[in-house]
Formats: C-alpha cells, structure tokens, sequence
C-alpha cells in the first residue's frame, strides 16, 4: 500500500488544517473518499451558478423535471421519486415553488386523490434564463477531459449506482437512480445542477 496516500477524511476532509499522514486501507476506500469530496466540490460550483438565479439546486431539479413531464405535470409523489437527491422536505419545496408562482398544483381530473405539479410560463422563463450559465459551468469542468474520459465514467457512475443499490443495506426506495438514462433525460431530474448525458 502507497503510504504516501493519506486518508482525506481524517484531514482536510474535516477541516483539521493538514492531511495526517495515514495511509487509505485501500483502493476502494481512497475512491469512495474522493467521490465524496468531488461531489461537494462540483455541487458548490453548480449551486452557485442557480442561486445568482434565486434557486437551489434542488428547486432546479424539480423545475427541470416538470419541464420534462410536459403541460400535463406529474403527481408530487412521482417528482419526489425521480429527484437527483432524495429529500424528506419536497412537499416543502413545492410549496414555496408555487408561491414563487413557478410552479402550479391542481386535482388530477380522473382522481381527485391525486395532485398534479406542473411548471408554469414563470418556471419556464427562470429556466431558460439558468440553463446557458448551467451548460457553461458543466462544460468547464469536464474541459480537461475527452469524450472518452466521459463516457468511462460515466460507466464507472453506472456501476457503482447498481453496486449500491444491489447492496443489503440499500434503500428498496432507491429506484429512480438506478437506470441512469431515466436519471439524466429530460423527463427525469439531471445530474446535480443538470448535466445531461
């Protein structure tokens, strides 16, 4: 093992100043370390992009998803299930959407025990002003990468989705990540800030 590889998660990870000199107990486990640290890092640079816009990443998340849906919407229950990020607080969300008026909510016609979310004319317009910035940042950090380099990680990305949702301990809940062309079209919620394939 490569002593000289030091444990992020002991060190800059959690603020400590300065990686203490521990080695990763292996490959995996310098991987898993890396994943989390790239995904905060690219969440950041994505989230900053949407809030000069006055949206979370989140929000954008849903808006893209109901674009996707189409005039008819989606009911709120099937919005939370393809989200990128599962969060307990979408009803929430939904509700300040739609005070924003960029959202709206209405009874299903053939069930009024349902309710549908669709975006609005407002929706649309926030997300046509977010959605060239969005494409630039995402273009800027896979600049240094080939389309190759892409596509094998995007494999990669695949793989390790499947692996975790094949494991014991994974969530029965988990199925809208688990096919990442459903994940990642339109009609279903982008990576974080809305890279598409």
């Amino acid at each position: 093992m490569e002593t000289s590889r030091t444990d992020g998660d002991t060190g800059e990870a959690h603020g400590l100043g300065s990686l203490q000199a521990r080695p990763f107990r292996s490959p995996a486990h310098e991987a898993v370390v890396e994943l989390f640290r790239t995904t905060d890092r690219v969440r950041r640079a994505l989230s900053a992009v949407v809030e000069e816009h006055g949206l979370t990443l989140q929000q954008f998340n849903v808006l893209r998803i109901l674009r996707g849906a189409g005039p008819g919407g989606l009911p709120t229950l099937e919005v939370a299930e393809r989200m990128v990020e599962r969060t307990p607080g979408v009803t929430r969300m939904l509700d300040r959407l739609e005070r924003e008026e960029l959202i709206r909510r209405d009874r299903c016609p053939r069930d009024r025990r349902r309710v549908l979310a669709s975006i609005t004319e407002k929706g649309l317009e926030q997300l046509d002003q977010v959605d060239g910035p969005m494409a630039d940042r995402e273009e800027d950090l896979f600049g240094s990468a080939s389309s190759s380099e892409v596509v094998t990680l995007l494999d990669a990305f695949r793989r390790l989705r499947l692996a975790a949702s094949s494991s014991p301990s994974a969530s029965p809940s988990g199925s809208a990540s688990e096919d990442p062309r459903k994940s990642l079209s339109e009609g279903g919620p982008p990576l974080p800030g809305g890279a598409r394939p």
